[in-house]
């Protein structure tokens, strides 16, 4: 497989990290996508500092690296949940959406590699400002959380040759032929969330998991009102992409008006992004590593046609 600064800092077989999906991405799931060659993160969205524990427990089992990513929104209330991450002493923490500087002398301290996720080219030159090792270039297309202003081709191209340190590419990448485009491009690794939401490893019920397996690329929207109506107070410049729903169908760009008069949601939320179209089953995050380790041969590939070998 092509070797990068991910795969030589972290001991990987295939440049790729799990995404760190709130309510997906637990113990489990991270262990096996580390036990599978690439670097498994547990995303935590809040709650106890000792169910947090739990899934760093399952992680460092496997006796692989993996990750923690973090919301610097939700940590001023849960010092705790850092004091957690710490002891555990992951590989690398992700710390996004909020005043992660703050944070990032602190894991460092301690040895941890630290990255964020920039959705524009200030965002990347701000992380690079307050000491990240690691800048995720995260485009539109990704799912869950973060900004929309930028696709990640564009985003990407714009961040590699604007920072010096190593840059992950998220946001869209669900085979080995993107993982194979942003290598080329330059990525250290792919950031990949959406490919691994159908895992069987993942927290997410089995009909969560189905949703995205039925999903076409088209059928993801980036919206507010689901934070909306679940009252969840994410900073107001971060929406969020999931599976389209009636209700977000119904209320997305009536933001105003459901905000002066508030309706209850009562389908669940299924946060993916447009790569949900290209999950076709249910599987083990072993077979999604191996498909994504594919990347290699997609870009033998393309040299030999190149080059005429």
């Amino acid at each position: 497989m092509v070797t990068t600064w991910l795969t030589e800092r972290f001991g990987l077989d295939v440049p790729v990290v799990l995404a760190p999906m709130a309510g997906v991405a637990g113990g489990a799931l991270a262990a096996a996508v580390s036990g599978a060659g690439g670097l498994g993160m547990i995303g935590w969205g809040g709650g106890p500092a000792e169910d947090l524990r739990a899934h760093l427990d399952l992680a460092r089992a496997g006796g692989r690296p993996f990750g923690v990513g973090l919301l610097a929104w939700t940590l001023p209330r849960q010092e705790d949940v850092v004091d957690a991450v710490l002891e555990a002493a992951p590989a690398l923490v992700s710390i996004s959406y909020g005043d992660y500087a703050r944070y990032v002398d602190r894991f460092h301290r301690a040895g941890i590699v630290v990255t964020t996720q920039a959705g524009t080219l200030d965002d990347a030159f701000a992380a690079v400002d307050a000491g990240v090792d690691v800048v995720v270039a995260r485009g539109g297309e990704g799912g869950g959380h973060g900004r929309d202003r930028v696709a990640t081709l564009p985003l990407l191209q714009a961040v590699l040759d604007a920072v010096d340190v190593p840059v992950l590419a998220a946001g869209g990448i669900g085979t080995a032929r993107g993982v194979a485009a942003v290598l080329a491009a330059g990525a250290a690794g792919a950031w990949v969330g959406t490919a691994f939401t159908a895992c069987v490893e993942a927290m997410n019920p089995p009909a969560a998991r189905q949703a995205v397996v039925a999903a076409d690329l088209h059928d993801t929207v980036y919206t507010t009102v689901l934070d909306m109506a679940r009252g969840v107070p994410w900073p107001s410049e971060f929406g969020g992409r999931a599976i389209r729903t009636a209700y977000s169908d119904t209320w997305h760009g009536r933001e105003q008006e459901l905000a002066a008069h508030p309706v209850p949601m009562d389908e669940p939320i299924v946060w993916a992004g447009q790569a949900a179209g290209l999950v076709r089953a249910q599987r083990t995050a072993a077979e999604v590593v191996a498909d994504l380790a594919g990347a290699d041969a997609v870009l033998a590939e393309v040299c030999r046609r190149t080059t005429g070998g």
